[in-house]
């Protein structure tokens, strides 16, 4: 991606000093996809053919199968089956499905170059975290007014500066230790061994692949919810780390930094200590009778 400098205008001094350190570094941004940017023009331009815009997708199988795969989810149980890709486009919505296409095309975006086993474990994890984020907000919609969409777009995104800096730096996976089991990255380290942070690059990558603005911000502050103030991206926030957290449940592991960020997220999304419990329960269960596809974008 040639760089574009009105994506740092939201970013502090610092910030911006770093991003352009990282890009003289030879760090790039991900193209997206032609499909994708055909389909952004087309909902932009307000197509509202249902059939024009699923002719658009179809261009790219590689998409429709993973599309397929994605509304398998319990989320979409009350549209299933689906039959068709202009079946899907019309159960979900025409915004809905080009949210549910950018998340999918992120993955193709980013091959790997190298730690190809690293790569792998990173998308497992994030399509597992964006599939429990997608149900987190189907539960409490009500509440928090973020749809499912929106949360599977913030799931498979937030950590995405992960993959870009792992392209970039042969070392990054090693010193990140990225290979063991439930460890994840320690900001404060990858500040100080690549003078980088993960944040800020997924946050570009967001405006770059036009994002919805409060999922940039959340990109960019989802390991710092007490930094961002009360609107969409904190309750996104809220989501993306309680979904973290039930990854981790799943997993049989211990959650790093939830202590730290328990009470701005139950608070956020309305719950409390005593039905906690509960909602874990519904939406493990529910994740675990979804069809095992929707694991696949």
């Amino acid at each position: 991606m040639a760089f574009d400098k009105s994506l740092l205008s939201h970013l502090d001094d610092e910030e911006c000093k770093k991003i352009k350190r990282l890009i003289e570094k030879g760090v790039t941004i991900p193209a997206q996809r032609r499909v994708l940017t055909q389909l952004q023009e087309a909902l932009a331009a307000g197509v509202s053919d249902v059939r024009a815009i699923a002719r658009i997708i179809s261009q790219d199988p590689g998409i429709v199968a993973m599309l397929f795969k994605i509304v398998q989810s319990a989320v979409f149980k009350r549209f299933q089956p689906f039959v068709s890709l202009e079946h899907i486009v019309q159960a979900v919505g025409l915004h809905q499905t080009g949210n549910l296409v950018r998340a999918i095309a992120l993955s193709s975006a980013l091959p790997p170059k190298q730690n190809r086993k690293a790569f792998e474990a990173f998308w497992v994890r994030s399509q597992a975290i964006s599939e429990l984020a997608m149900l987190i907000a189907e539960e409490r919609v009500a509440v928090c007014n973020i749809f499912p969409d929106q949360a599977c777009l913030a799931g498979i995104f937030h950590d995405c500066g992960v993959p870009v800096l792992m392209q970039r730096f042969s070392t990054y996976c090693k010193d990140m230790r990225l290979e063991e089991p439930g460890r994840w990255i320690d900001l404060a380290e990858e500040d100080a061994r690549f003078n980088a942070d993960h944040c800020v690059v997924g946050y570009l990558v967001g405006k770059h692949w036009r994002l919805p603005d409060f999922i940039c911000d959340a990109i960019r502050y989802h390991h710092d919810i007490a930094g961002i103030g009360h609107h969409a991206a904190r309750t996104m926030v809220a989501i993306l780390q309680l979904a973290i957290r039930f990854y981790y449940i799943d997993q049989h592991m211990d959650t790093p930094d939830w202590t730290g960020v328990q009470e701005d997220v139950l608070d956020e999304l309305g719950l409390g200590e005593d039905t906690l419990p509960e909602l874990t329960d519904i939406v493990l269960d529910r994740y675990h009778n979804a069809a095992p596809a929707a694991a696949g974008v």
